[in-house]
C-alpha cells in the first residue's frame, strides 16, 4: 500500500508546470474555466477584470485629469471592492447597458486577454458568477500540494489554541477536526453524523456540479459547440437552446476514451521522444559552437577593418609628414634667400664687397653674374609669394561614404543560398551518391554540411551523422542493406549558414550489389546485337537478315530472341543488380538462369520463341493505349490461328515445379507480370498485370532461398517474385527482339562523376 501511494507523489511532482497559473506564475488557487478552457485563478482574474475597469476610467478621465494611474496608486485591490465593482458591473449588463453613453463614465463590457493564449475573453452578462470551477485541477493541486509538504500535518479548525493536529476532514462542513472536535460537532444520532469524511485535507471539492446560470440545477448534459457542461434549463430555453448537446455520462466515456488513447500513445512513443530531446540537445550544443564561430568570425571580420584602417592611417600620416617637411624646407630656403637681402648680410654685403673693387677688368668679370642675382631679388621683392603653402586642405579625407557603409554593416546571413538535392542526379546503389545545387545557379557558400541518417521501422530516428563537404556532390559507402535513409544539406559561408534543405529519403538494395558485364563469347551474337566498348550496355538491331529472313514468312510473326547473358556466375548467397531498358524497346527479356538451361538455348538454334503468348502481352499494351476493349475478341484468336504452338519455355508462362531460370517481359514502356495460373489469361487480369516500365529495374537472386524478384530500382520497391532452381550455378540472363537497348547499372566510386556522362 505504500508503494502504491509513493508512485502517484512522484508523478504529481513532475507536473508542476501544468499547475503554474499563467497570470501569477504560482500553483492555482480556486481555479475558474474560461470560455478558451484556460483555467485562471479566481483572485487573478477579479484583479484583471478591476484593472481593466479602472484602466476604461482612465482612459475617460485622462483628458481632464493629470494624475496617475490607479494601478500606479494602489498596491493590493482590496477584494471586498472588486465584488462590488463586478456585481455594479453584471447589474448594469442585466440591465441592458450593453455599451456606454457618451461623456459616461461607465466602462464598457468587460473584455480582457487570455493570460494563457492572449485571445480576447468576454464573461457574459453573468460575469465571473457564469464560470466553472475547475474543481479537477483544483484535487490534483491539493494533491502536489499534499506531497510538497510530505509530512507537515494539517491542524484542527476548532481546537482552542494550540490547535491539534486534525485527523480526518468534513466535506460537509469543510473543515478539519481531531478526534475530540469531530465527536463534539458530530454526535451520534443527528444529522451531522451522516456527513461524508475524509482523511485530512484542504482541497473540500463539491459533491455535486451545480450550474453557474441556474444555480439550484446540477449539470446533466454536455454542450458540443460551447465543450461546457450544462443543465436541462440551459437546453429549454437558455443560451444553449440550439446547440447539440450530450448526456454527461457519454460525453464523460468519449472523452475520457479519446483522453486515455492520446496518452497512451504518448507513452508508446516515450523512446522517440527521449530520442528527439536528445536531438534538441545536440541542437543546442550547435548553437552554442555556431555562436562561438560566428563571434569570431565577426572579430576577426572587425579585426580585419582595424587592420585596414590602421594601415590607411599609418600611410596618410606619413603623406602628411612629409609634405610637412617639403614645404619647411622650401620655406627655410626662402627664409635664407631674403635674409641675404638685408644690408651686410648675405647678398647685399657681398655687393658692397664688390663695389670697392677699382681694376675695372676684375669687377667687370665679377659684376655680371652679381648684376643677374641682385635683379632676381628685386623682382622676388616686388612679387612676393611663398615658396610653400601653409595649408593642408589636400589632405583631408572624405569618410561620408565609408561612414555610411560601416553604419549598414550588418549580418548577411540571406546571403548563403538554401541548396537542393537534385534528385535525378542523385541515386542509391551500391553506395549513395548525393548531388545537389543552388535553384539560382550562384553560389556564394564556402563549404557544405551533408548530413544522414538511417530510418528504422519503429518510426524512430538514429543521430544525424554529417560530412563536410567543398564540392556539390559526396559518395557515401557503408550503408546497411535492405535500410532507409534520410539525407539534406546546408551551406556555410564562414560561420553563417544556411537552412537545411529539403529532406530526401533512400532505400539501399535489398542485398549486396552484383558487379559483372555482358558476356561477348558465349553464345553472342555479333550479327544481331551491338556491344559497347566496356561491354556495360547492349543493343538490338534487326539489319538485313531480319529483312532476308521476312521473306520467308507468310504468316504469323517468326522471330528469334537474342540472348546475351552476364560473364560471372553465381552460386550462392544473396545478390542484387540493376539496368536500364531503353525506353524505344520493342521486347526485352529479363531474369535468371542456369547454365544448363543457357547452354540448351544456345545450342539449339532451332528454338525460336513462339509469340502466342509474349506479343499477346505487348498486343493488350497496345490496345490498352488505344481504349479498345476488344483483347480477347476473336481477331486475335484468327491472327495467330496458323501458330504451332510450340513453347520453348524461355518466356513467362505458369509452371507449377521449380524451373531453373526466370524471365520477365519488358517492351514499350511497359513492365508484364508474368502468370501466376490459367485463370489468369482472363482479359481483366491481363490488364492488371501491366505496369508502367521503370526508368531502372533492379534483379535480388537469393540462391539459399531459390528466390529471384523484380524490383524498380528507384524505389527499391518488389514488383514480382517467384522461387527458382538454383541447384546449378545462375548467370543473369537477357533476351533482346527488334530495336532494344539495355545498359547496366554502374558501380559508385569516387570518382563517378568523372566518366557517368561518357557516350557508349
Amino acid at each position: 500500500m505504500e508503494g502504491d501511494r509513493l508512485e502517484p507523489t512522484v508523478t504529481i511532482k513532475n507536473i508542476e508546470r501544468e499547475l503554474i497559473c499563467p497570470a501569477c506564475k504560482e500553483l492555482f488557487t480556486h481555479p475558474l474555466i474560461l470560455p478558451c478552457q484556460h483555467s485562471i485563478c479566481h483572485k487573478c482574474l477579479k484583479e484583471i477584470l478591476y484593472f481593466s475597469i479602472e484602466d476604461s476610467f482612465n482612459d475617460t478621465a485622462s483628458e481632464t485629469s493629470n494624475q496617475s494611474s490607479p494601478r500606479n496608486r494602489m498596491h493590493s485591490p482590496s477584494l471586498d471592492r472588486i465584488d462590488r465593482v463586478n456585481r455594479s458591473a453584471s447589474q448594469r449588463r442585466s440591465l441592458g447597458w450593453r455599451g456606454w453613453k457618451r461623456n459616461s463614465l461607465t466602462p464598457k463590457t468587460t473584455t480582457f486577454p487570455c493570460p494563457g493564449c492572449r485571445h480576447d475573453i468576454d464573461l457574459g452578462e453573468r460575469g465571473i458568477n457564469g464560470l466553472f470551477r475547475n474543481i479537477t485541477l483544483e484535487t490534483i493541486v491539493e494533491r502536489y500540494r499534499q506531497a510538497a509538504r510530505a509530512a507537515t500535518a494539517i491542524m484542527c479548525d476548532l481546537c482552542k489554541p494550540p490547535p491539534q493536529e486534525s485527523t480526518k476532514s468534513c466535506m460537509d462542513c469543510s473543515a478539519s477536526y481531531c478526534n475530540e472536535c469531530f465527536k463534539i460537532h458530530h454526535p451520534w444520532g443527528t444529522l451531522k453524523a451522516q456527513h461524508e469524511y475524509v482523511g485530512p485535507t484542504t482541497n473540500f471539492r463539491p459533491k455535486v456540479l451545480m450550474c453557474p446560470e441556474h444555480e439550484m440545477e446540477r449539470v446533466n448534459m454536455y454542450c458540443e459547440l460551447c465543450r461546457r457542461p450544462v443543465c436541462h434549463l440551459c437546453k429549454l430555453g437558455g443560451t444553449h437552446a440550439n446547440h447539440r448537446v450530450t448526456t454527461i455520462s457519454s460525453a464523460y466515456k468519449t472523452l475520457k476514451e479519446k483522453l486515455s488513447k492520446d496518452i497512451d500513445y504518448l507513452i508508446s512513443k516515450e523512446s522517440q521522444v527521449k530520442s528527439q530531446i536528445t536531438e534538441l540537445g545536440l541542437l543546442m550544443k550547435e548553437t552554442e559552437c555556431n555562436c562561438e564561430r560566428a563571434k569570431e568570425e565577426a572579430s576577426n571580420n572587425f579585426d580585419r577593418l582595424f587592420d585596414v584602417l590602421e594601415e590607411r592611417r599609418t600611410t596618410a600620416l606619413r603623406a602628411i609628414e612629409a609634405s610637412k617637411n617639403l614645404r619647411l624646407e622650401k620655406l627655410h630656403y626662402q627664409i635664407e634667400e631674403y635674409q641675404g637681402l638685408l644690408e651686410n648680410n648675405g647678398l647685399v654685403g657681398y655687393a658692397q664687397e664688390v663695389l670697392k673693387e677699382t681694376d675695372q677688368s676684375c669687377f667687370v668679370q665679377t659684376a655680371k653674374q652679381l648684376h643677374e642675382r641682385i635683379q632676381k631679388a628685386t623682382e622676388s621683392l616686388r612679387s612676393f609669394r611663398p615658396a610653400a603653402q601653409a595649408s593642408f586642405e589636400d589632405f583631408v579625407i572624405d569618410i561620408a561614404k565609408q561612414k555610411e557603409a560601416l553604419g549598414d554593416l550588418c549580418f548577411q546571413s540571406s546571403g548563403v543560398d538554401i541548396p537542393e538535392i537534385n534528385e535525378e542526379q542523385t541515386k542509391m546503389y551500391n553506395k549513395a551518391l548525393i548531388c545537389w545545387d543552388h535553384p539560382q545557379k550562384i553560389s556564394s557558400t564556402d563549404t557544405y554540411i551533408l548530413e544522414y541518417r538511417k530510418l528504422n521501422r519503429e518510426e524512430t530516428s538514429s543521430v544525424w551523422q554529417e560530412r563536410e563537404v567543398i564540392t556539390k556532390n559526396e559518395v557515401i559507402s557503408d550503408l546497411d542493406i535492405n535500410s532507409s535513409y534520410a539525407f539534406r544539406v546546408r551551406g556555410y559561408k564562414g560561420s553563417i549558414c544556411s537552412p537545411w534543405s529539403r529532406e530526401i529519403i533512400l532505400h539501399t538494395p535489398p542485398a549486396p550489389v552484383f558487379s559483372f558485364l555482358f558476356d561477348d563469347k558465349c553464345g553472342y551474337n555479333s550479327e544481331h546485337l551491338i556491344l559497347n566498348a566496356r561491354r556495360n550496355a547492349v543493343e538490338s538491331r534487326a539489319g538485313f537478315p531480319l529483312l532476308l529472313g521476312a521473306e520467308r514468312i507468310q504468316a504469323g510473326c517468326y522471330t528469334s530472341l537474342d540472348y546475351i547473358i552476364g560473364d560471372t556466375g553465381i552460386v550462392k548467397g544473396k545478390h542484387f543488380w540493376a539496368f536500364h531498358v531503353e525506353p524505344y524497346s520493342y521486347l526485352v527479356k529479363v531474369g535468371v538462369a542456369s547454365d544448363v538451361k543457357i547452354q540448351e538455348w544456345f545450342h539449339n538454334s532451332r528454338d525460336l520463341t513462339s509469340p502466342r503468348l509474349q506479343l499477346r502481352d505487348i498486343l493488350i499494351c497496345h490496345q490498352e493505349e488505344k481504349g479498345q476493349k476488344e483483347v480477347e475478341g476473336g481477331r486475335m484468336e484468327k491472327r495467330y490461328e496458323q501458330d504451332s504452338g510450340h513453347d520453348s519455355g524461355s518466356e513467362d508462362i505458369f509452371v507449377e515445379s521449380l524451373q531453373p531460370f526466370t524471365l520477365v517481359t519488358l517492351g514499350m514502356k511497359k513492365f508484364f507480370i508474368p502468370k501466376a495460373s490459367p485463370a489468369s489469361l482472363a482479359s481483366k487480369d491481363s490488364l492488371n498485370r501491366i505496369l508502367p516500365m521503370p526508368s531502372s529495374i533492379g534483379i535480388c537472386l537469393d540462391c539459399d532461398k531459390g528466390k529471384v524478384g523484380f524490383y524498380d530500382a528507384d524505389r527499391m520497391k518488389c514488383l514480382y517474385e517467384r522461387q527458382v532452381d538454383c541447384s546449378h550455378k545462375m548467370y543473369p540472363a537477357f533476351a533482346l527482339m527488334g530495336s532494344c537497348g539495355i545498359h547496366l547499372e554502374e558501380t559508385i566510386a569516387a570518382k563517378y562523376l568523372q566518366y557517368q556522362d561518357e557516350d557508349m
